[in-house]
């Protein structure tokens, strides 16, 4: 089984770092490397069970594995040239991809026998986990900015002040020109879509804004408010309350989710098995 390291390294070092071998830096070389003889000896105990006697791959499962490493390559000469690299021939590179195939099948087998997840462990897993479904509130929020840069005459702390008080006061007299006022006056990049923050939950925006932006009210313009990027002046286009994702919503998301989980664990049981009745 000559050809195991090499190919496990291709393949590690693609799914670990989205690179060839000869791309590594040292460290990550270092890693690949502890990885792959790892990955080796539990394969080897995989592929000697009674389990892997019983596995028959399609060819045509073979095919399409090679096809997808050759697809990593934009031609067919830098796809050999970089086998050659790893002294894996493609006929080697096919045995290699075989025995990696035929780990997986015997790991979805041993994973498939473990015992299904009931609807009371869904329902149970769904209740001492709330937490993981609850929505938080979200603002759909608009927002004007003046930066202070003491630098320009118009943006002096003063002057800034002044400008957005003004912006300010023209707003509160009729709301519906905080779009207009955005695009004539903000400095921020949002000023072209009319101040339009978006949808935010807490802990999006700079504490003095934040405390101020969900503190207001649907339609409710805010005072003008200081951050280290300079005055801004909130509103509040509306409220997403904080809401619990109903349980018919998530239910299949949690049975998968316990499935797969369950399923690593017989299969991480299997493998300290067969290391154990070798000791």
């Amino acid at each position: 089984m000559s050809d195991a390291p090499a190919y496990l390294t291709l393949k590690l070092s693609h799914q670990l770092y989205g690179k060839s071998p000869d791309g590594l830096e040292a460290d990550e070389r270092q890693h690949v490397a502890v990885v792959v003889g790892r990955q080796q000896e539990i394969e080897q105990r995989i592929l000697a069970s009674a389990q892997a006697a019983l596995v028959v791959l399609p060819e045509a499962s073979i095919e399409a594995c090679l096809r997808d490493i050759r697809d990593r390559y934009p031609d067919e000469a830098e796809f050999e040239a970089d086998m050659a690299r790893v002294n894996l021939g493609v006929d080697i590179l096919r045995q290699a991809i075989e025995r990696d195939l035929k780990v997986e099948a015997v790991l979805e087998q041993v994973g498939a026998a473990a015992p299904a997840v009931s609807d009371t462990e869904v329902e149970i897993f769904y209740l001492q986990h709330r937490e993981r479904f609850s929505r938080p509130e979200m603002r759909a929020l608009r927002h004007i900015l003046i930066t202070i840069n003491e630098d320009l005459p118009g943006n002096k702390r003063e002057a800034a002040l002044t400008r957005i008080e003004a912006i300010r006061e023209r707003l509160a007299k009729d709301p519906d020109r905080f779009g207009e006022q955005a695009l004539k006056h903000s400095e921020c990049p949002t000023a072209m879509n009319g101040g339009l923050l978006g949808k935010l939950p807490r802990g999006k925006l700079y504490a003095q804004v934040e405390a101020t932006a969900f503190a207001l009210t649907p339609g409710e313009l805010s005072a003008v408010v200081e951050s280290p990027l300079g005055f801004h002046v909130v509103l509040c286009d509306g409220i997403d309350a904080e809401r619990l994702i109903p349980f018919a919503d998530v239910r299949e998301r949690v049975r998968e989710h316990l499935t797969a989980s369950r399923r690593a664990a017989a299969q991480k049981s299997w493998i300290t098995g067969l290391f154990a009745r070798t000791v």
